[in-house]
């Protein structure tokens, strides 16, 4: 378990000091860009995994509150508040439609859960499409400029990575600290034992709302920071269409993980915007990838990798073993 343990930190290490120093040895604002766009997508992502993975709560629904964040950004900066007042205001407004959605889909479980989400999704999409007055419609809502905390500019690619790599690393602390806490063994004890749960006492919808709540936040943080990174909102944001990717990027990376959705974020984000620009049809390889990681590791890229690590390593020590003892045989 030790050399594992250290293997585990000098990755860690090595992943930090690469996404640190990312904007010096990256070419090209490009790419610094789509570095931006998998950290918030891994927030998102992130987000979304409380519920998936340690809550057992398949939903449908979170591109809905991930769009209402980023709208009540847009809406409040229009109307003349300043930045920090907006993003103040837009948190409460998401935190407050993710109540909303909690306590009308935590009314089922299972398949039934995934409808009402799935059903709320669509609710908000529509509104965003068709309250043409509140959201602009196909039009959608154009911001202008970025904040600037502190008196630094949020302008440029590099500033803007920077400020959403520190976020991301909030995310992720608080993340690793839910999954450690007894909080998060509750959410995964009504994950697995809801019956048992509730007869030790433990209210389990209140367990499970807050969650809801938890995970609405860190996606209402996301769709905050992906109207400030495009400066444009439109309907499309809140559609099913995006609610699925974001949760193929929980399953692909690997639920109930802290990795696996960073990694399935990184994966669904660079096949979109980076291979993309070579192979026309890479919805179909997206598609080819999902599901060749269901087919050979169903649970998730991280784990499966991991599984398959130490296999390896496993048989490499047995065959040197055998290798060692028959060399140490005395010869006829």
């Amino acid at each position: 378990m030790k050399p594992e343990l250290n293997g585990r930190n000098v990755a860690l290490a090595m992943a930090f000091a690469a996404l640190v120093s990312l904007p010096f040895w990256v070419s090209g604002t490009y790419y610094i860009n789509v570095s931006s766009q998998i950290l918030f997508y891994a927030i998102f992502a992130l987000g979304l995994n409380v519920l998936v993975g340690y809550g057992g709560l398949v939903s449908l629904g979170h591109a809905g509150l991930f769009g209402i964040a980023a709208y009540a950004t847009g809406y409040f900066l229009q109307a003349g508040f300043p930045h920090s007042a907006a993003i103040l205001l837009a948190l409460v407004v998401g935190i407050a439609s993710t109540a909303v959605f909690a306590f009308l889909a935590l009314r089922a479980t299972g398949i039934g859960f995934i409808m009402i989400t799935l059903a709320l999704g669509q609710i908000i999409w529509g509104l965003a499409y068709r309250w043409i007055s509140l959201t602009g419609g196909d039009n959608g809502i154009t911001l202008h400029g970025r904040p600037a905390p502190f008196g630094l500019d949020l302008g440029s690619a590099s500033a803007f990575y920077y400020t959403t790599f520190i976020i991301f690393l909030i995310a992720v602390v608080a993340c690793a600290i839910l999954a450690g806490s007894p909080f998060g063994a509750a959410i995964k004890g009504t994950r697995d034992q809801p019956r048992r749960m509730n007869a030790l006492g433990y209210h389990v919808w209140a367990i499970r709302f807050w969650a809801c709540l938890l995970s609405g936040l860190l996606t209402c943080v996301a769709g905050i920071l992906f109207v400030y990174y495009n400066q444009f909102i439109s309907p499309q944001t809140a559609a099913l269409t995006a609610s699925a990717e974001v949760l193929l990027m929980v399953i692909a990376g690997g639920p109930a993980t802290l990795l696996g959705p960073i990694v399935g974020a990184a994966l669904v984000v660079i096949v979109k915007n980076v291979v993309s620009g070579y192979i026309e049809r890479w919805n179909f390889l997206l598609g080819a990838i999902f599901v060749a990681i269901v087919i050979l590791m169903p649970e998730g890229l991280v784990p499966g990798t991991v599984r398959l690590w130490r296999g390896g390593l496993r048989a490499f020590r047995r065959r040197r073993g055998i290798v060692l003892a028959q060399s140490a045989e005395p010869k006829p």
